[in-house]
């Protein structure tokens, strides 16, 4: 069972379908232009191959999660500790139930 209190929302998603691929081309003019060779490339096809060098280099985004849940586990922690506390080494629960009526 699994609390959480602090939720991000999914980011939306979309359906994109090409006219017309092929595969085996695709991976032939990455590979050149990856490789500097002249290539047929458009302007945005060239974009997007930079953009997901950038992405696969760089990719950060595993750290966020783990430090968010780690926040969240000391928070849980620190709020059971403290429940722990008063309900054992305080006098606040008998006074209240003293003041209910179940003890004397």
């Amino acid at each position: 069972m699994r609390i959480v209190s602090f939720r991000t929302p999914k980011p939306k998603s979309f359906k994109y379908s090409p006219r017309y691929y092929d595969p085996k081309k695709e991976e032939l003019e990455k590979k050149k232009a990856a490789m500097g060779f002249d290539n047929s490339l458009s302007h945005n096809e060239e974009f997007r191959l930079r953009m997901s060098k950038r992405w696969t280099r760089g990719n950060i985004v595993d750290e966020k999660p783990i430090l968010s849940r780690i926040v969240t586990y000391l928070i849980y922690a620190t709020f059971i500790g403290g429940s722990i506390y008063f309900i054992l080494f305080t006098d606040i629960i008998e006074k209240m139930l003293s003041a209910f009526g179940v003890t004397n």
